[in-house]
């Protein structure tokens, strides 16, 4: 099983990220868990990071329904600079949302590598660890 550097939460809903970062912690296979409330704050990180691949994430779960910039404008945007990157960036998409919509159209933008409906498992977060 692989490890992960830095892995990238950006989602606005603080139990979530509670959870999930003490599932991510339990399996020992994340060095760093950054955290970012919303698209735009995640979108100026990796900006200003673009020629550092140290200080990418590896993996980034994504929320959709967020302020500022929810996670369609962030991929949007993160789509336009994919070659910019000097790491590869893996995304799952991670939401609360059931819509059969949301799933495919996620599904559909080459960035996503899955859909995860919430909340993630220890047991879902290892496969995901798995398939990278």
């Amino acid at each position: 099983m692989r490890n992960i550097e830095i892995l990238a939460l950006v989602d606005d809903d603080d139990t979530f990220i509670f959870v999930t970062k003490k599932i991510i912690e339990k399996t020992n296979h994340v060095k760093e868990v950054k955290v970012f409330n919303n698209g735009l704050d995640a979108l100026d990180f990796l900006k200003e990071n673009l020629k550092h691949s140290s200080r990418l994430p590896e993996v980034i779960f994504l929320d959709l329904s967020m302020p500022i910039m929810d996670g369609w404008q962030f991929l949007n945007e993160f789509v336009k600079m994919e070659t910019e990157y000097t790491k590869k960036i893996t995304i799952y998409v991670c939401s609360s949302s059931i819509s059969p919509h949301d799933i495919s159209r996620a599904k559909s933008i080459s960035a996503v590598s899955d859909f995860i409906i919430k909340p993630i498992t220890k047991d879902k977060f290892s496969e995901i660890i798995l398939q990278l």
